[in-house]
């Protein structure tokens, strides 16, 4: 919980990563060739097919709420692929050497570079054990300026298969060393955060600044917002926030025990409250052996009500 490197002696650290690794693979074609505002917040899938896996393979339990998450990640990533922007054509890497050098995305990446080192320099040390937005802001910032190298760098080797001479190209080379710097920052923190908190609050927390970060960063550099109609804004926009809402109940809730079994029961209790009743709906939920504590408690709870209710009528 120090946020150390001891999981680089773990095997099954090394094969996560592997895995990781092998699927970001597939990731860095999609960027190639697809706009990036519509890539990354697909991101959400691996969230829901991980969520899916772990109740078979793990045998965790996947409860109401993370059944409805995982449907509203579906819905939100089936209208974020309907209204997607077209970005402009970059077809080599004069154009995308051109792209970088727009002042707009010269502002931007500056105080990415300049947040991010006080973060990382100032903020971290102070304040990176308590509080789980410095972490997980630096990694997400820095995502954003690794998916714009990973753009670059998809445009360069359609150029490579194409026969151009792109390995003499001097951008090439500042690509892969900026995209090698940036993952490896994005690792390094991410773990720490992974170490310090709980993963259900990291994950949305990361995924909601992370794809906020690149939706920004790529309207900035490839203008995929300047030519949308204004049905298609919102549609993204509605998209991106189904998204976010579906994660959260994926993981915010993942450890109440609440199932479609238990809802007639719920709504009894909500009757219950209503009448003067004060229990909350998911307190008898959690824990089944708790079920005839809570109703012994509902019961003297009316009780007290009744006898209230008896001695205000008497005066």
């Amino acid at each position: 919980g120090q946020g150390g490197h001891a999981y680089l002696k773990e095997w099954l650290w090394w094969a996560g990563l592997l895995s990781m690794g092998a699927g970001e693979v597939a990731n860095f074609a999609a960027y190639a060739f697809a706009p990036a505002t519509l890539v990354t917040p697909l991101g959400a899938l691996s969230v829901l097919v991980s969520a899916i896996l772990s109740s078979f393979i793990l045998n965790e339990k996947l409860n109401l709420h993370g059944k409805i998450g995982c449907l509203l990640s579906i819905l939100g990533s089936t209208v974020m692929v309907i209204h997607a922007p077209q970005e402009e054509e970059v077809e080599t890497l004069n154009e995308m050497s051109h792209k970088l050098g727009d002042p707009g995305f010269v502002v931007f990446a500056t105080v990415v570079v300049i947040v991010s080192l006080i973060l990382i320099f100032v903020v971290g040390p102070r304040h990176g054990q308590t509080n789980i937005l410095v972490y997980i802001t630096i990694c997400s910032v820095i995502g954003a300026l690794s998916v714009s190298c990973v753009k670059g760098l998809g445009i360069a080797i359609k150029e490579l298969f194409a026969g151009k001479p792109v390995l003499n190209h001097p951008l090439f080379w500042i690509l892969l060393l900026s995209l090698i710097v940036c993952v490896s920052t994005q690792i390094n923190y991410l773990n720490r955060a992974l170490d310090i908190f709980n993963t259900s609050i990291v994950t949305p927390i990361y995924y909601v600044i992370f794809t906020t970060s690149v939706l920004t960063c790529s309207a900035i550099l490839f203008k995929e917002w300047q030519h949308m109609a204004a049905d298609d804004i919102i549609g993204t926009f509605s998209g991106f926030l189904t998204i976010i809402v579906g994660i959260f109940l994926l993981h915010a809730f993942k450890d109440v025990n609440f199932t479609l079994a238990n809802l007639p029961v719920s709504l009894r209790k909500d009757d219950r409250a209503a009448n003067g009743t004060l229990l909350s709906t998911y307190d008898c939920f959690n824990h089944d052996e708790e079920s005839s504590a809570c109703l012994g408690e509902m019961q003297s709870t009316e009780s007290l009500s009744a006898r209230r209710n008896g001695s205000l009528s008497a005066f």
